[in-house]
C-alpha cells in the first residue's frame, strides 16, 4: 500500500465534529490526515462548520495554529461553500501549511472558484454518482478518469460502496489518486484496502491503523 494514508474524519473517535479536540484525537490515533468542514461566518471569515454557522464555531485560524504544531499531519479541507476561499489560502500560507493542505467537497460547480480564489491548494473532485462496482466497464472508467482529469483534480473522492479494484487501477494508470470515504466497519476496511486506494477516510482511525 505505497503512499497509503488514513484520514480521520471530523468527529473521529466520538469527539465533537469540527472541534480542536477532533484534530488532536486524530493525531493521537496516528492518522496521516485530519478532516474538517469549512464554511464562512457573517464576517466572511472561514470557520469549521458543516451547516450554516451560528457564531460559536472554531475558526480556521485556530485550527491551523493547532495543525502547525504537528510536523507531518496533513489536513483535508472539506468545503461546503466557496464564499471566501482567498482567506483559506492566505491562512494556509500564514501557518506554512500549503504543502500539507488540500480540498475535498469540490463538486464540479465549485471548481472555477477553487481555481481562481485558491490556486495554490490542490483538490480532489467529489463524485457522488459513481455507479456500482459490477457496472465498472472499461468505457465507463475511461470516461470517469477523463472527467476528473479535465477538471485539474488530484484524483477522485467518493463513497466506499462504489469502489472497485478496476476503478483504482484505471485512475492509477493515469496518474490520478483515489480517496474513499467514509469507511468505519472492519469488514469494509478489509475489502477496500485490497483495492490499494491512496486514502481511506474514517471516523475510527485507531481501528484503521491497527488493521494496517
Amino acid at each position: 500500500m505505497k503512499n497509503f494514508t488514513i484520514t480521520a474524519h471530523t468527529g473521529c473517535e466520538n469527539t465533537p465534529a469540527n472541534s480542536l479536540e477532533s484534530i488532536k484525537k486524530g493525531a493521537e490515533c496516528g492518522a496521516d490526515i485530519v478532516e474538517f468542514d469549512i464554511r464562512f461566518d457573517n464576517d466572511n471569515n472561514p470557520v469549521l462548520s458543516h451547516d450554516e454557522p451560528t457564531g460559536a464555531e472554531v475558526t480556521l485560524e485556530q485550527a491551523f495554529a493547532l495543525l502547525a504544531e504537528y510536523e507531518n499531519l496533513k489536513v483535508n479541507l472539506d468545503i461546503k461553500c466557496t464564499t471566501n476561499l482567498n482567506a483559506v489560502q492566505s491562512l494556509a500560507e500564514k501557518y506554512n501549511l500549503l504543502d500539507r493542505a488540500f480540498y475535498t467537497g469540490v463538486f464540479v460547480e465549485f471548481v472555477d472558484a477553487v481555481k481562481s480564489d485558491s490556486p495554490k491548494l490542490p483538490y480532489f473532485l467529489n463524485i457522488t454518482d459513481v455507479i456500482p462496482p459490477d457496472e465498472h466497464t472499461e468505457e465507463y472508467l475511461d470516461s470517469l478518469v477523463e472527467k476528473v482529469r479535465s477538471y485539474g483534480a488530484l484524483g477522485i473522492n467518493f463513497h466506499f460502496g462504489n469502489a472497485s479494484e478496476k476503478l483504482v487501477e484505471a485512475f492509477h494508470k493515469n496518474g490520478l489518486q483515489v480517496s474513499i470515504w467514509t469507511v468505519n466497519e472492519v469488514e469494509d476496511f478489509k475489502r477496500i484496502m485490497k483495492f490499494n486506494p491512496d486514502n481511506i477516510t474514517t471516523k475510527v482511525p485507531g481501528i484503521a491503523k491497527t488493521l494496517i
